[in-house]
């Protein structure tokens, strides 16, 4: 019933800043736990960050904490990540998710967006 949508990817150089928007239609995620997550090229999919449906609880992968801000903005059902002082290691497809219970394990998440390509030059 809930479609998501990621906008916001491109390329930028190391050290800069990308913010990505997740838009949710079809339903209301008030009550869902928003997630970002990533996959490299070859890799697998891994966890970036995540929201809790109040917005007061926040995770953060180890690679990108204090470097990555996730938040929301239920009146508009989204969700978003600032990306700052980005590193190469950080290209990836990036992928928006949303769930009743999940946390931080991509197997968890049961609503996915297509994806937006973040590329970070050196």
């Amino acid at each position: 019933q809930v479609q998501l949508v990621e906008s916001g990817g491109g390329l930028v150089q190391a050290g800069g800043s990308l913010r990505l928007s997740c838009v949710a239609s079809g339903r209301t995620v008030n009550a869902y736990t928003m997630a970002w997550f990533r996959q490299a090229a070859g890799n697998e999919r891994e966890f970036v960050a995540s929201i809790t449906k109040n917005g007061e609880g926040t995770y953060y992968a180890d690679s990108v904490e204090g470097r990555f801000t996730i938040s929301r903005h239920n009146a508009k059902n989204a969700a978003y990540l600032q990306m700052n002082s980005l590193k190469p290691e950080d290209t990836a497809v990036y992928y928006c998710a949303a769930d009743l219970y999940g946390m931080v394990h991509p197997s968890d998440f049961h609503i996915w967006g297509q994806g937006t390509q973040v590329t970070v030059s050196s």
